[in-house]
């Protein structure tokens, strides 16, 4: 008899709460979720990221050579296109937690990115087949593609970022829902999946920075988008053969989340200048829903309880439950806002730090020149060196330190990165002055395809920084809107995260543009000249760097503030 019990609880041990497998029953701990499904999903992400990164980290060169676009309207065009791939994941997120679901949604966009990255490769043979036949994309072609080719590329090129927007989103919730946050080894589990998550991406961003940026530089840009093609249709392929380990997340209230949070918002401000009688706020006080220390901010929230001129049951609008899940979607925004100064930063790498690039000395021993775009190499190495040491060595001692699970806190470590982007830019900006002076020095300012005899690799701290920056607060930022944000919500968490990029790089593009307008006056250089020798980065640079320690010192003013959901973190 005691036996039977002792199988019966164990039995009821292994079924995880609220989740169920591929067939709709119960999940089992022994043989779903954890890290026997994350490989899958990491490995689709990795996918993900060298197919992305093969057509952003060159992008710049292509539409400057084969489209013909001047640097300006070239850097805007791949800030825009970046900045709507991670924006779009808020439309993807809110289909996925509303309607579709997680998996489904990964499904579907992962076959729209496919389809975006074919037509990208069809455009690549009909631009080729009209223009020089020169390999060499920093080379303007000879003859300039018609304006159909134009639209043709563009709209294959929006296709992908509209894959991007369902696939980015919910990959990455789909894997934080493989752990089980109430179980403690899984717990813990969770926090190094972060990390290594990263870290995978970053292997992903490696080797596309090394080989398609060569490729296409040097062979072909059909092979430089036809090759990422493949791979997806690979990545795609491996995230269905984990189908049978994954949990899958049981919804637990019909309604749509964004109908709960936006009718706790509305029936605030219907309310606003009403005062709900002491006993209907003492019935509600008294609904079972467990206390949470961040109840007393935003009490305005708390009119959305009941209806104007009602009381107790009949008069009520929303539940607490709706109004604390309101509440913790409203903390996230300040965080949010002071993280954008990150995202403007990340925009340079792929365009300017690029460009940079081009105007310097890349010989490696006789007749060899590695590509400029593929510099940013040493920043996923960076991250690939990096994250084992932070996930192996630093947490554990910090973690007997401070008794948290993630060794510091998720804001401490975005704090931490943030002020690494700032000294970034500083660096960034004297590398610059560094190569101006040089061009003055050599006396080939006037002679902007001429090599200066300066060599690339003086831009290498610069990115090796960004790396050290990456590791602290992009982990952050992805840890820290996944968990904060209601359970129910958590792929919006993640695109919440992604928003910041994808804002920052649409900021980036309206600072590059009014600056440029500004400074172009009267006959001047532009800070963003095409021919750099004659441009002000630097300028632009010490720009970021002053914002974003701005930006660092309101961050830490509302982090500081911050009241976390959860007791874990």
């Amino acid at each position: 008899m005691d036996n039977c019990h002792i199988s019966e609880a164990s039995s009821l041990d292994d079924i995880v709460d609220g989740a169920v497998d591929h067939k709709g029953d119960p999940a089992k701990r022994s043989f779903s979720g954890a890290w026997k499904s994350a490989y899958f999903i990491i490995g689709m992400a990795v996918v993900d990221r060298f197919a992305f990164k093969g057509i952003e980290t060159n992008l710049i060169n292509y539409l400057t050579g084969w489209l013909g676009e001047s640097t300006a309207a070239a850097a805007a065009n791949v800030n825009t296109w970046s900045g709507t791939s991670t924006l779009l994941p808020l439309l993807g997120a809110s289909i996925a937690d509303s309607y579709l679901g997680q998996y489904r949604t990964i499904v579907i966009a992962s076959l729209t990115y496919i389809l975006g990255l074919g037509l990208l490769t069809l455009s690549a043979v009909f631009t080729s087949g009209s223009s020089s036949s020169s390999n060499n994309s920093n080379k303007t072609t000879s003859c300039s593609p018609s304006q159909l080719q134009v639209v043709f590329f563009f709209f294959s090129l929006y296709v992908v970022a509209i894959g991007q927007g369902g696939l980015k989103p919910c990959l990455q919730a789909f894997g934080a829902e493989q752990f089980d946050q109430r179980d403690q080894e899984e717990c813990k589990a969770k926090s190094s999946f972060f990390n290594w998550w990263f870290f995978g991406l970053a292997g992903g961003v490696a080797v596309s920075y090394l080989i398609m940026s060569y490729i296409e530089d040097n062979v072909s840009w059909i092979l430089g988008f036809g090759i990422p093609s493949l791979f997806m249709v690979l990545g795609l392929l491996l995230f269905l053969f984990g189908t049978r380990t994954y949990r899958y997340s049981i919804k637990k209230n019909e309604r749509s989340p964004f109908v709960r949070i936006g009718r706790v918002f509305v029936a605030a401000a219907k309310n606003w200048k009403t005062t709900p009688p002491v006993e209907a706020t003492e019935e509600v006080a008294q609904e079972n829903l467990p206390p949470h220390q961040g109840s007393n901010q935003f009490k305005f929230l708390n009119k959305a309880l009941l209806l104007p001129g009602g009381s107790g049951e009949k008069g009520k609008a929303c539940s607490l439950s709706d109004v604390e899940e309101a509440k913790a979607v409203l903390r996230l925004f300040p965080i949010w806002a002071t993280c954008l100064v990150y995202g403007i930063v990340l925009a340079q790498p792929p365009t300017l730090f690029t460009k940079q690039g081009t105007t310097l000395d890349r010989s490696i021993g006789s007749g060899f020149h590695i590509p400029a775009a593929s510099l940013q190499f040493f920043r996923a190495l960076t991250v690939l060196i990096f994250i084992p040491m932070y996930d192996r060595i630093f947490v554990p001692i910090a973690r007997s330190l401070t008794r948290k699970p993630s060794g510091i806190t998720m804001l401490q470590r975005i704090g931490t990165g943030i002020f690494l982007i700032a000294i970034t830019m500083v660096i960034a900006a004297l590398v610059e002055l560094k190569r101006l002076k040089t061009a003055e020095e050599y006396e080939l300012v006037d002679m902007p395809k001429t090599t200066l005899p300066m060599k690339v690799w003086w831009l290498i701290p610069q990115f090796i920084f960004l790396g050290i920056s990456d590791s602290f607060t992009n982990v952050g930022i992805q840890e820290f809107f996944c968990d904060q944000i209601p359970s129910e919500l958590r792929s919006v968490g993640v695109s919440l995260q992604l928003s910041i990029v994808g804002l920052g790089s649409l900021l980036s593009t309206s600072l590059i543009s009014v600056i440029g307008k500004i400074t172009s006056g009267d006959g001047r250089d532009s800070w963003f000249s095409d021919n750099l020798n004659r441009a002000h980065l630097d300028y632009f640079y010490w720009l970021l760097a002053g914002l974003t320690a701005i930006g660092l010192a309101v961050y830490l003013f509302f982090a500081k503030s911050y009241i976390y959901n959860r007791s874990t973190t």
